[in-house]
């Protein structure tokens, strides 16, 4: 049956939906965090530490999913993360010691959260569209803020009515009743539909010769499996940038509305930032997706860090000064600008590695990236215990944030693929 529209919008409506639900899911352990804190009387660090523990177990079953995604496609893969999900918030409950947690919404949420979230669909997003990748990829993880939006702060008030374990047990419920059905209408690529990326219709005899965004002719030619791409420096180099970039996001998020707590703001603001961070990522990641579409996406992954970096600055300044303006200068910041990393992180990936084996390869990337998640909170948490405050943790935050845009900026995907933006560049 023919659509009167391209069916990869169909695809990015899926993961906005997906997204929206999966990844806030998770991050509503910034929310959960103070009552298991309030309940428990376990260290920071302890607790803060199931949180990054997930981020361990997501790195490794990153190459997996990968794996499971190049055999299989997304459906499986995202049915998958729905069940491991679902069943870890449903778990969570009953928990009575550190290592139920560690188990519930560490192994099983984090494990389900690679593959419903930025990881998973970066493995096949990327496939539907060339011209306008970034914009299109921009388009679904925009789907995260709406659900900041609109998730988090019902969780937030089914913490305060019910308490932490209802919240749980809602939000493993919701994600069975919506995400199990919409996710099986996937597909891994528009080939598997008879179609094209970005909806192109098939050249004609006649038709010119579409321009080829190749510039490294002879990297391009070449079949990239996992052990080649491990045999390069840059794929070395963006699995270090994307491990600087997960690990600044998160040291933040998991963190921010507890610091915030702290320094005397009320938990109506430290709720807000939270979900005002995710709203502001909405028109982020699509104009940043856009815009690395027309400059390249270096130049967007810098952008997207010297916003982190703003933001830890904004942080440590709010100890000193109460500022509602410093709160919308690190919303901001955090928000508008970080966010931008999620619109290319698997167009970087795919425009160097690209070919039958790059959700291995990507998987593997992500292995490396999902510790610096699991680092970020895990080292910001135990340095808050042994300095009584942030001022160590987001300092080197800010340092992160640099090495990561270098990292990425020296694996350099301009010069293997020009973006839509720059194809008047690639030699004829």
């Amino acid at each position: 049956m023919r659509l009167p529209f391209f069916y990869g919008w169909i695809i990015i409506a899926v993961t906005f939906v997906t997204m929206a639900i999966g990844v806030n899911a998770r991050t509503a352990f910034s929310l959960l965090f103070p009552p298991i804190l309030g309940e428990f009387g376990w260290d920071r660090g302890v607790t803060a530490g199931a949180f990054s523990f997930g981020f361990v177990v997501s790195g490794i079953a990153s190459p997996l999913i990968g794996r499971l995604m190049d055999r299989l496609g997304p459906r499986s893969v995202m049915e998958l993360g729905v069940a491991l999900m679902a069943s870890g918030l449903l778990l969570a409950p009953l928990t009575k010691e550190p290592w139920h947690l560690y188990l519930t919404i560490g192994v099983l949420v984090g494990a389900g959260s690679v593959c419903l979230g930025y990881s998973g669909q970066s493995l096949f997003l990327p496939n539907w569209f060339i011209r306008s990748r970034g914009l299109a990829i921009g388009l679904a993880f925009a789907g995260v803020g709406i659900g900041s939006m609109t998730l988090l702060p019902w969780v937030q008030v089914m913490i305060e009515r019910g308490g932490w374990r209802t919240a749980c047990t809602a939000m493993g419920i919701l994600i069975l009743v919506v995400l199990a059905p919409i996710n099986l209408l996937l597909r891994k690529r528009p080939e598997d539909l008879g179609l094209l990326p970005d909806g192109a219709a098939a050249p004609s005899a006649s038709a010119a010769k579409p321009v080829s965004n190749v510039i490294d002719r002879q990297w391009a030619s070449i079949d990239w499996t996992l052990p080649r791409a491990l045999a390069t420096a840059r794929f070395w180099w963006l699995a270090v940038g994307y491990f600087g970039g997960l690990y600044i996001w998160y040291a933040v998020q998991v963190h921010q509305t507890k610091y915030l707590l702290d320094i005397g703001f009320s938990p109506a603001v430290g709720v807000w930032s939270l979900g005002a961070v995710s709203l502001l990522g909405i028109p982020g990641q699509i104009f940043l997706g856009h815009v690395s579409d027309r400059i390249g996406r270096e130049w967007v992954w810098a952008i997207s860090c010297a916003g982190f970096a703003i933001c830890f600055a904004a942080l440590m300044a709010l100890a000193q000064v109460h500022s509602m303006l410093l709160i919308y200068v690190m919303v901001f910041a955090q928000g508008a600008l970080g966010y931008g990393l999620t619109s290319i992180m698997g167009a970087v990936v795919v425009e160097i590695f690209q070919g039958r084996h790059y959700g291995s390869i990507f998987g593997t990337i992500m292995f490396v990236a999902l510790a610096g998640g699991a680092a970020g909170p895990l080292v910001t948490g135990l340095l808050h215990d042994i300095t009584g405050n942030y001022t160590l943790a987001f300092t080197i935050g800010i340092g992160m944030s640099g090495f990561s845009a270098l990292s990425v900026w020296l694996a350099s995907p301009r010069k293997v693929r020009a973006v839509a933006g720059r194809l008047h560049r690639v030699p004829g």
